[in-house]
Parts: structure tokens; C-alpha cells; sequence
């Protein structure tokens, strides 16, 4: 029983029990200890019991029994069929308590069972503390930062107060298969700051981070969930789908745009407002500046026009410039005239602007001239036809009888062209319907087989992400198994363990071949034994028979028959007498078995703690009445 012994105590240990280093063995527990161990794997086991049932003993009596029945009904509510009761618990014994415990650790859910069987490395250790960690974090309630007090404190922890900052920052991404230029890699590898001096500040370094990671995680997502739905609809490689999808974006940002910068026939005012919507559209993509910098289109003749009135206000304030430095003339006559020439300047600026506009008009007038110009010569081209179709018309009219028999032989002829053409087509129809059917019934199997594969595609990227999930799981496990081999001591061999295995079941073995072997004399012997005793009544029934007719005729067979009758019943007796001493001694036996259980039971000491556990009770009781005999 050690092993089993080390197995649950292992797995005690794991749901949470603190068992001490130096108890290796069920009965070394005690009360307290089965009572935790108990309530643990209760609580994991049906958690909505987490609060009701207490992990320790309480310091009184009658609060024990209490809690022992407690316990003995939540075991047998979750499916425990054996023998319990508050003394399983108080005065409990090894048989009793590993058999309940058994019971516990096999009703354990599969992930805590699989939990249980991990390794305690460096990494498992790390994340159970960062799960306790939050889970003792979700715990506390939540108080916004305006109502936090000094009690508060307690509780709240320091990141609490903080307010979520996210900051950008750049990465250096890897993408598999993909080259980069050596300037790219040198500024990473040279330039690029570490992502922790990134940040004005430590605090906002993990919400930046997380926020980054949820945004490519989520884009990623997105990314496979338009392949798998749409993409695989295309029939075509994810890098060609993804490419094509941004051709067409592009394409139409584009027509956007000639759509916002095309001049509309309208009116003027209405070219001028779409050319401001595309420069403030402009402007934004360029970022916030100066009105000034925006590059408007114009005409030759505007640029033309504000070069040469640049170069003019240039001029002007040049001269303005050199008749201030040498002071020649009255300051009064150089103001006057600097505001003559910015009037003037300005009124040809506004001309210059007006004389555009009316271009711009003058050019959407032209167009819509040219397309009405061309509607009008569609329409004599038309008129025309039907003129020439009248003339004809008109031509014949002298000859009307002559040129209608033509007319109605004309008719017949085509008439008749028309069933031969009629005909012929239908020979050549039969085929093409026979093979337009054939190719529509191709389609229709090829589209059905395209979607059964299409469905089994899908369910494969399913199968294949279960199984990478699944991957990466195993691969987890399997590196804390490494760390926990690494740290297990290595001067125990596995070879110990197979041989001690091996060594165990062949003496099970030759058990049961010694089982099988006393069965089967006990057949044989039980066989004998009634063979002989139906041997023997069949012997005396003839004996008793011959005798008795004899008897009747002489004395001395008389006699005879009265010792043989004696001797049957002696022989009775010793046989019987016999199978009783047989039973006498299987029940001595037996109560010796039944003494040596009750003394690994711990009986006498059972009953010490009872005495001790009813003087208590009694003491209890006592302070009680006199509690109420003063109240």
C-alpha cells in the first residue's frame, strides 16, 4: 500500500493540502489533516460548495460532530457508497480514510487530474503565481479613482490607480520566407531603440504592448476568418487573394478621388467647391500646415499671371525696401505708395481669379457645346437614312402594280429562304442542345464535387488547428517533464522501478496459481467426500438389510445387528463432530483477523479520545446550564 499511499498523498498535495514532507503514509494523518484534505478535493469537485464546508476543525465538540456529519453527507451526495459518518472523520481508520480517499481522487475532473500530474518546474511554478496573482486581483472590488480612501490601500494595489496610456512604439517584425534590405536590418539592429526605453513612462510600457499584441492578434484573426469564408471561394493562394483585395482598394481610392476633383457642369460654384474638398483631403493626408503650401492646378496663364505679379510685389517691396534705407524721400509718400501698389496687386489678383473662373466656366460650356453637337449630327445621320428610305419609296410609286408583284415575289423568296435557313438551323440546334445539356450537367458535378472539397477543406483547417492547438499543448507538457527530469535526482534508475513492477506481478501471479491450485483440491477433496459418504449409506442400507432379515431368525445376528446399528450412529457423531471442530476453527480464525483489524484501528485509542471528547461534552454542557441558570 505505500505506493498507493505516495499516489494520493501526491495528488492531496496538488489540489492544495499541506501535507508535511515527513508523512508518507495514510495513517499518519491526522483529524485536521484528513478533514482539509477532504474538504479540498470536495471543492474542486463541485465548486459551488467552495464557501459552505470549513478547511480545519473547529475548537469545540459539538461544532466537530457538526461538521463531521457534514461532510460524511456531502461524500455520499457526490456518489460515496461505503460506510461513513462523523467517526470517519474524528476517530477514523486506515482502511476507511484511504478507501474515501481513493474514492475522492478517481471523482476528480480531468483537467485537475491532468493539473496534478504536472511537473512543479521553473516555468509551471512562474504561471501558477501569475494566476494567483490575478485571480487574487479579480477578487477585489473595483473602486474608481475619484473614491478611492486611505482603506482602500489595502486592497487596491498601486497599478489599480494608474490610468491605461497607450503609446506607439516600433517593432522589428520577422515575416518566414521574407528578405529585407540591409539598411533595414542595420537601422534594426543599430538605430531601433529597445522597447523598454520606448515609453515615456514604465507605466504605460505593458498597456502599450498588450495593446499592440491585441491588434495584430485580432487582425490576424480577421485575416484567416476572410480566407476561410471568402477566400476559399476564389480558388485562389492567400497571397494572390490578399493582393488582388488591395488592387481593388487602391482602385477605387482612386476613382474616389477623380470622382471629388472632377469638375461638375453645373455651375462654377460647384467647381470650386469640390477643388476645396480635394485640397482639404489632400491636406489631411499631408498632415496639419499652411494653406499656402497646398498645390492647386491652374492654367499656363495662371501660373503666368502670379509669377509675373510675384515678381512684380517682389520688385515693389525691393525699391520700398531701398527708399526706406536711404531716407531720400518723406516716409508719408512711401505709405502711400506701398498701399497703392498692395491695391493694385490685390485687384489684379482678384481679376487673375475671375478671369479662371470664367475659363473654367467657358471650357465646361464648350464641352457641354461639343456633346450636344455631336448628339445633332447622330440625328441627321439617322434623318437621312429614312430620307433616302422615303425617296426610294417614292421612286416606285408610278409602277406600283409591277414594282408589288416584284415586292410580293421578293417576299415569297425570302419566305422560303427563311424555312431552309429555318430548317438547316434546326439540324444544327439538335446537336448544340445535346451538348449545351451535357456541359450544363458537367458544371453541375464539377460544382458539387468543388463543394464537397470545398467542406472538406474547411473541416481539414479545422482538423489543423485542433491539432496544432493540441501541438502546442504536448509541447508545453513536454518541456515541463524535461525540467522536471532535469531536476529529479538521477541516481534512481528506471530500471529499479520496471524490475520492482516485474517483481510484483509475478508474485500476483504465482497467488493466483497458488489460488487456483487450493481450489481445485478443495473440488477434488469435496468429491471424494461425497462419493464416500454416498458409498457408505449405500453400504450400510444393504448391510442393515441383510442383518435385519437374518435377526428375525437367530439371536446372535440379533445382537449384531444392534452393534452395527450402535456403530453407524458412533460414526455419525464422529464426522459430525469433526466438521464442527472444522468450523470452531475457521471462526477462531476469523476472530483473530477481526482482533488483528481492530487493533491496526487504533480501537483503544478511539476510545480514549471518546471518553476525552465526552468529558468535554459534558464540561460544554455544564457551562451552558449555568450560562442560562444566570441569564
Amino acid at each position: 500500500m505505500e505506493e498507493v499511499d505516495k499516489i494520493l498523498i501526491h495528488a492531496l498535495r496538488h489540489v492544495g493540502t499541506e501535507v508535511g514532507e515527513g508523512i508518507d503514509r495514510v495513517n499518519q494523518f491526522t483529524s485536521e489533516l484528513i478533514v482539509e484534505a477532504v474538504v479540498r478535493c470536495i471543492r474542486v469537485i463541485d465548486p459551488g460548495l467552495d464557501g459552505a464546508l470549513p478547511t480545519s476543525l473547529p475548537p469545540g465538540m459539538s461544532a466537530r460532530f457538526r461538521v463531521g456529519m457534514s461532510l460524511a453527507q456531502v461524500c455520499q451526495d457526490i456518489g460515496y457508497k461505503g460506510e461513513i459518518g462523523y467517526q470517519t472523520f474524528l476517530y477514523s481508520n486506515e482502511p476507511e480514510i484511504r478507501s474515501l480517499l481513493m474514492f475522492l481522487v478517481e471523482k476528480l475532473p480531468r483537467e485537475t487530474s491532468e493539473a496534478s500530474d504536472q511537473p512543479t518546474g521553473k516555468s509551471a511554478v512562474l504561471h501558477r503565481a501569475i494566476a494567483a496573482a490575478i485571480n487574487a486581483q479579480l477578487a477585489v472590488s473595483w473602486v474608481p479613482l475619484n473614491c478611492i480612501l486611505p482603506l482602500h490601500c489595502e486592497t487596491q494595489s498601486k497599478a489599480a490607480s494608474q490610468r491605461f496610456q497607450v503609446h506607439p512604439f516600433s517593432l522589428p517584425h520577422c515575416t518566414k520566407g521574407q528578405k529585407y534590405l540591409k539598411e533595414v536590418k542595420e537601422y534594426q539592429r543599430d538605430i531601433l531603440l529597445p522597447v523598454t526605453t520606448q515609453f515615456p513612462s514604465q507605466s504605460s510600457m505593458v498597456s502599450s504592448i498588450l495593446e499592440q499584441h491585441t491588434a495584430e492578434l485580432t487582425n490576424t484573426q480577421e485575416r484567416d476568418t476572410e480566407w476561410k469564408s471568402q477566400g476559399l471561394l476564389s480558388r485562389l493562394t492567400p497571397q494572390e487573394y490578399h493582393s488582388r483585395k488591395l488592387t481593388r482598394l487602391c482602385k477605387r481610392i482612386k476613382e474616389q478621388l477623380r470622382s471629388a476633383a472632377a469638375p461638375s457642369p453645373e455651375s462654377v460654384f460647384s467647381v470650386s467647391r469640390s477643388t476645396s474638398e480635394l485640397s482639404d483631403l489632400l491636406q489631411t493626408f499631408r498632415g496639419s500646415g499652411q494653406s499656402d503650401f497646398i498645390l492647386n492646378k491652374g492654367t499656363h496663364f495662371t501660373h503666368t499671371q502670379k509669377f509675373t505679379f510675384t515678381q512684380e510685389a517682389a520688385a515693389t517691396m525691393t525699391s520700398v525696401n531701398i527708399g526706406r534705407q536711404s531716407g531720400s524721400e518723406p516716409q508719408l509718400r512711401q505709405q502711400e505708395e506701398l498701399a497703392c501698389l498692395l491695391l493694385q496687386f490685390q485687384q489684379l489678383c482678384n481679376d487673375t481669379d475671375q478671369i479662371a473662373a470664367d475659363m473654367k466656366y467657358m471650357r465646361v460650356t464648350t464641352t457641354q457645346v461639343f456633346d450636344e453637337l455631336k448628339q445633332r449630327e447622330l440625328e441627321n445621320a439617322e434623318n437621312k437614312i429614312k430620307m433616302q428610305v422615303k425617296k426610294k419609296t417614292i421612286d416606285l410609286l408610278p409602277d406600283a402594280d409591277n414594282n408589288l408583284q416584284k415586292l410580293q415575289s421578293e417576299v415569297e423568296e425570302s419566305a422560303s429562304r427563311v424555312v431552309n435557313l429555318a430548317s438547316q438551323w434546326e439540324k444544327h440546334r439538335a446537336p448544340l442542345i445535346e451538348e449545351l445539356r451535357r456541359l450544363r450537367e458537367i458544371c453541375s458535378s464539377k460544382a458539387l464535387e468543388s463543394s464537397t472539397k470545398l467542406s472538406e477543406i474547411k473541416s481539414l483547417h479545422e482538423k489543423i488547428r485542433m491539432a496544432t492547438e493540441e501541438a502546442k499543448k504536448k509541447e508545453e507538457s513536454y518541456k515541463q517533464l524535461v525540467t522536471e527530469l532535469e531536476s529529479l535526482p538521477q541516481d534512481v534508475s528506471r530500471s529499479a522501478y520496471t524490475q520492482r513492477i516485474l517483481e510484483i506481478v509475478g508474485n500476483i501471479k504465482k497467488q493466483k496459481e497458488e489460488i487456483t491450485k487450493i481450489l481445485s483440491d478443495t473440488k477434488e477433496l469435496q468429491k471424494d467426500i461425497n462419493s464416500l459418504t454416498g458409498k457408505l449409506d449405500r453400504t450400510f442400507a444393504v448391510t442393515d438389510e441383510l442383518v435385519f432379515k437374518d435377526a428375525k431368525k437367530d439371536e446372535s445376528v440379533r445382537k449384531s445387528y444392534k452393534y452395527l446399528a450402535a456403530l453407524h450412529e458412533n460414526c455419525n457423531q464422529l464426522i459430525q463432530t469433526i466438521e464442527d471442530s472444522g468450523t470452531i476453527l475457521r471462526e477462531i480464525r476469523d476472530l483473530e483477523e477481526q482482533i488483528e483489524t481492530e487493533n491496526c484501528n487504533k480501537t483503544v485509542a478511539n476510545m480514549e479520545r471518546i471518553q476525552d471528547d465526552y468529558k468535554a461534552i459534558r464540561q460544554e454542557n455544564s457551562a451552558l446550564a449555568a450560562k442560562v441558570r444566570e441569564g
